[in-house]
């Protein structure tokens, strides 16, 4: 499998976590399909994003 990357890049490591955080309790509260693995990366600009395996 291949990684889905999030459209956006964050400012901040808290900004990404906080998406990290949000569609893990979507997936709770809406019944949605939790993804593999959620991580936060570091782009080579010093950006942060989000990353997950489906």
């Amino acid at each position: 499998m291949k990684w889905i990357y999030w459209s956006r890049l964050y400012d901040s490591k808290f900004q990404a976590g906080c998406l990290v955080q949000r569609m893990e309790h979507d997936s709770w509260v809406f019944g949605v399909d939790v993804p593999q693995e959620i991580e936060v990366f570091r782009s080579r600009r010093g950006r942060y994003g989000v990353r997950y395996l489906p």
